[in-house]
């Protein structure tokens, strides 16, 4: 089965056509405020437009209210809710329940220890998203472009479908992909130019490097 790919972050109708013509699985649209890919319901309204049946539309917001999710649902009208936040399992499941919207939830990741959590949210999310654990003092979960040790995913039997996150590009993700045999990744800063400024040519070289046949070491 091909990796399912996402990029995440799009702000932009030229950067959203260069994910979805390199055969995105799913495009991700960021509604919080303190990102640099950040955007407001009108450019989601339009771009939401643009990728209608061509891609998984996702809307990732972090411990949003329910009158944001609802000006989001709205405006965007996607396929998928990301959740990147410190929403709980009742949050979770509340927030699929009153919008009827598949939910990927966003996970932190740092040492085994942190996978644990998943177990929780089974019954309460549709996919899942081991993100890099973030630093101390950060003012967002996500998109600061850091790995982690991905072999603490060696052997793990997610209860659901699930996205690697953290860290991501065109030259480490075909070994992320190896070590992890994760069904799929999710790509934002890795993408880029400079904070918040998707590159075509990036993206298209992460989707083709995403795509290729994993090598197992000689």
């Amino acid at each position: 089965m091909s990796t399912i790919v996402k990029i995440c972050g799009l702000s932009t109708p030229e950067t959203l056509d260069a994910a979805l013509d390199a055969g995105a699985d799913m495009v991700g649209f960021v509604f919080f405020q303190p990102s640099p890919r950040n955007i407001t319901l009108e450019q989601g309204r339009a771009l939401g437009r643009q990728a209608r049946g061509r891609a998984i539309r996702a809307a990732l917001t972090v411990d949003a209210e329910d009158a944001l999710l609802a000006s989001i649902v709205e405006a965007l009208e996607p396929d998928l809710l990301q959740l990147h936040g410190r929403e709980t399992p009742e949050r979770t499941a509340a927030v699929k329940a009153r919008f009827g919207i598949p939910v990927m939830k966003a996970l932190p990741v740092e040492s085994a220890a942190d996978l644990a959590a998943p177990a929780r949210y089974a019954a309460a999310a549709d996919r899942l998203l081991f993100d890099a654990r973030a630093p101390r003092g950060a003012t967002r979960p996500g998109g600061l472009g850091r790995p982690f040790d991905w072999t603490v995913l060696q052997g793990f039997a997610s209860p659901l479908p699930y996205l690697l996150s953290g860290g991501l590009d065109a030259d480490n993700v075909a070994e992320a992909l190896r070590v992890t045999r994760a069904p799929g990744v999710d790509v934002s800063s890795g993408v880029e130019r400079e904070p918040g400024v998707k590159d075509p040519g990036l993206i298209r070289a992460f989707v083709r490097a995403a795509r290729a046949p994993m090598m197992s070491p000689a």
